[in-house]
């Protein structure tokens, strides 16, 4: 029995779960389920990681795990145990507004029947009169549901809570996505307010694009690969879910105030600091010394993909020379097309005396200490360089490029820099990239386009907060067709973000061209996580569906999820023997795909993932 809260922590190792990161969860076993005389017993879950462990140490009933096996899982007609995780989720808040709930779950894939559900959910909520009831099971995978939904009628005219993934996690008021902590002045955003790495934001919606700031609030759900958490993980940036921020009460009186805030697995702390507090804090986690990245200007062509290497990234940026290579491992699930190299861009700046123009801009006072100056000048440098003009020779490449492809070829010019997609640094939704339409004209204005944004706010921002040499970053741009009337479009990672230990994929999805990573308001993709587990081939496991179907449809069926899967296969595989990471466990892939309007599996970008 377990007899209160207290006691349960006592009992409770910490876990990650597709949809709950870092929750606690005790480890239960029942023997004899298949009796009228059930046993329960609940396991110290930090001693007995494992089922098979706690039996054979603690209870010494088996020594064969195969035979403890035969008896536990997979197989309802053979089965005499039940084995399971009770798990807390503290920042759920049902519709009456009581907050916290304990979720019955099994190993995914093991098809629970319900006359098993039952004796087992009935002997746990027996042996915690602590909850008063506040305790439901939790069909958590596709092969669970399928097993609820054949036998709904049974646990209909039952006792059983049964909560749906969806509704879970729906109804979670506090996600700490990233843990960490910082210090900066509490602002609430909704909508274009320039902003800096001094300040700690409440967002109302996801923000399309996002500078680089001290902590991140959103009073919305985000999704693990949301570009605003990838920059959270990548600068060690607080960032959490908290349902009405804004007018939290242990939020709101700290608001356009420095504060100290903390993010942790269970919940958030904001306190008062001072000035003092925040410069020593900002001082103390830039680096030291300025960075110069590797800038290759002596490939002067613009090259086709085909001629593209991975070792080339230094003078065509890191998405460039990573496409080159997923078209050469997946010729029909890639992009094919060009790279323009840095060297032009270089010869562009000089050309019309924009380096001195930079570095003018940069030495005004006003744009060194005021946000919103050193915002608009920035705006104004950009206009410059889409305004300038191109060396005869430039434009003539760049006009070849142009007319060697098909009559009616609709081009999309994509940022590749020296300084984003790398290793420990992604700088996602840094840069911009821009489709040049039929009655555009000349191509070289959209590379212009593309030229310009190396000097975004956000992306000035990053570099000037890393150190990073300004004259040194560089503008490469990845040149295909574009793509339109998509099906879906989503981001993926080649690792089992929950548990490493299983083989698996996490992946965000949503129907249409409505991006994951810079979603629309209030878009919800759909979250899953396709694992290989035992006693199965691969196991899909829903965290949400998407918001824009209706109730039961997915946007990937079970076969573009397994193509998407075998692809993403190939994708890390290859990409591993080319970064040679030191620690494959804690190295993978990112990649961000779209099924095109003809139902074809694209897979426009990869990247390390940045754990």
């Amino acid at each position: 029995m377990i007899t209160s809260r207290a006691h349960f922590e006592q009992l409770a190792a910490r876990d990650d779960r597709p949809g709950a990161q870092s929750v606690r969860e005790v480890k239960f076993l029942v023997y004899d389920v298949d009796t009228d005389n059930p046993v329960l017993y609940f396991a110290n879950s930090t001693r007995y990681p494992y089922h098979f462990w706690f039996t054979r140490d603690a209870v010494g009933r088996y020594s064969s795990n195969t035979a403890f096996n035969n008896d536990t899982y997979f197989n309802n007609t053979r089965r005499k145990n039940l084995a399971g995780s009770l798990v807390a989720h503290d920042n759920y808040v049902d519709d009456k507004g009581r907050q916290g709930l304990y979720t019955v779950e099994f190993w995914p894939t093991d098809p629970v029947a319900f006359r098993f559900v039952e004796k087992g959910y009935e002997l746990i909520a027996a042996a915690m009169p602590f909850v008063d009831g506040n305790i439901a099971y939790h069909p958590a995978s596709e092969t669970q549901r399928r097993w609820h939904n054949d036998e709904k009628e049974d646990y209909d005219n039952s006792y059983i809570n049964v909560v749906q993934t969806e509704d879970l996690y729906a109804n979670v008021v506090y996600t700490g996505l990233n843990p960490g902590e910082g210090y900066g002045r509490l602002r609430v955003v909704t909508g274009t307010e320039t902003l800096s790495v001094r300040d700690i934001v409440i967002f109302r919606n996801i923000p399309n694009d996002l500078t680089h700031v001290a902590g991140i609030i959103t009073e919305i759900p985000q999704t693990p690969l949301s570009h605003i958490n990838l920059k959270a993980k990548q600068n060690n940036t607080p960032n959490a879910f908290i349902k009405d921020a804004s007018t939290h009460p242990e939020i709101a009186p700290f608001l356009n105030q420095n504060i100290y805030y903390k993010v942790n697995a269970d919940g958030f702390e904001i306190r008062a600091a001072t000035d003092a507090e925040v410069d020593a804090w900002f001082e103390a986690i830039r680096p030291e010394n300025p960075q110069i990245p590797q800038r290759d200007l002596s490939i002067t062509e613009i090259r086709p993909l085909s001629q593209v290497q991975f070792n080339d990234s230094d003078a065509f940026g890191a998405k460039a020379a990573n496409v080159a290579e997923l078209h050469r491992i997946l010729p029909r699930n890639a992009p094919n097309g060009f790279a323009i190299p840095f060297y032009f861009y270089d010869e562009f700046m000089k050309f019309n005396s924009l380096y001195d123009e930079a570095q003018a801009m940069m030495d005004q006072p006003l744009f060194q200490n005021s946000p919103l100056f050193r915002s608009a000048l920035l705006e104004n440098f950009r206009d410059d360089i889409e305004d300038a003009l191109l060396p005869p020779w430039m434009s003539d490449a760049i006009t070849s490029l142009q007319d060697s492809l098909a009559p009616g070829t609709t081009l999309r010019a994509r940022s590749s820099t020296n300084n984003e997609d790398l290793e420990g640094f992604n700088g996602a939704g840094l840069y911009s990239s821009f489709t040049h339409g039929l009655d555009e004209g000349p191509f070289e204005k959209t590379v212009k386009q593309v030229w310009a944004s190396l000097w975004n706010y956000r992306a000035f921002e990053e570099r000037d907060f890393w150190r990073i040499a300004h004259f040194s970053a560089a503008m490469g741009v990845l040149v295909h067709p574009n793509y339109e009337n998509e099906q879906a479009n989503g981001v993926g990672v080649t690792t089992n973000i929950f548990d490493p230990r299983w083989e698996g994929h996490y992946v965000n999805v949503q129907v249409g061209e409505n991006l994951v990573t810079n979603p629309e308001a209030g878009s919800i993709p759909e979250e899953y996580l396709i694992a290989r587990l035992a006693g199965s081939t691969d196991e899909i496991q829903y965290i949400r569906f998407s918001n824009q179907l209706p109730e039961g449809q997915t946007v990937l069926t079970r076969n573009q999820a397994l193509d998407l899967k075998a692809k993403m296969n190939l994708v890390h595989s290859h990409f591993r023997s080319k970064y040679n990471p030191g620690n494959t466990s804690t190295w993978a892939m990112e990649v961000e795909f779209k099924i095109t309007e003809t139902g074809r599996l694209l897979i426009k970008q990869a990247r390390p993932w940045v754990y």
